[in-house]
């Protein structure tokens, strides 16, 4: 009887493999849950909108940047500094100068100004080297890139620009299933976007522009 009984059990191979059968449904089932209906949703505008193009979106400072001050010709004046959680940044010869919500053009221009009691005609050009701007200032990569971040916007980013910072996708993603999720007028809206066609087939045509706030979201193949 108990012989009978184990023959009648499934095999170790047949087993894993009903297993596998299972993880791959609820993978299925999961992703179905995340990306819903990602294979009809529309790609994202492929023309810069007023907001991509407009300098007011530039990067704006924010307390715990690094900011590097270069002052041409000068320099004992240009060294790197920290802004602090009040939104200030002090640099030699001048303190206390308000850095928090300028863009690092509108800094290098007070600092220029505020340097003119010390120093003869000068040039300052200000530079973000280290961000830790708001989350609306920052576009935000996760799942199967190769190093998941947040990055600082830059005006004109595009998708391209974004797959080259987190170093590209993993051996498991499925870039033509990734999603873009903006804000837009209020509410979140998902565009389809084909990374795999971007960046492993050269297709130009699957970049696009990005905004502020923007989340990029790179699923996983299910094998």
């Amino acid at each position: 009887m108990q012989r009978q009984d184990q023959s009648t059990r499934p095999s170790p191979r047949v087993a894993r493999g009903a297993h596998r059968r299972r993880a791959v449904a609820g993978s299925l089932a999961l992703g179905a849950l995340l990306l819903p209906g990602c294979a009809r949703l529309p790609e994202p505008p492929k023309q810069p909108s007023a907001a991509w193009v407009n300098p007011e979106q530039s990067y704006r400072i924010s307390p715990g940047d690094t900011l590097s001050v270069f002052v041409w010709q000068d320099p004992a004046l240009s060294v790197t500094a920290h802004v602090r959680p009040d939104g200030r940044v002090t640099i030699p010869l001048v303190q206390d100068v308000p850095a928090a919500g300028r863009t690092p053009a509108e800094l290098g221009h007070d600092l220029t100004d505020r340097l003119k009691a010390y120093v003869r005609d000068p040039v300052v050009t200000v530079s973000v080297a280290d961000p830790a701007g708001p989350l609306e200032q920052q576009v935000r990569i996760i799942g199967q890139a190769a190093k998941p971040m947040s990055l600082p916007y830059r005006p004109q980013m595009t998708l391209l620009d974004a797959l080259i910072a987190v170093g590209g996708l993993t051996e498991f993603a499925d870039g033509n299933r990734a999603v873009l999720v903006r804000q837009e007028d209020g509410a979140a809206r998902r565009y389809g976007v084909r990374l795999a066609d971007l960046v492993q087939r050269g297709d130009i045509d699957a970049n696009a522009p990005l905004l502020p706030g923007d989340v990029l979201i790179i699923p996983e193949a299910l094998f």
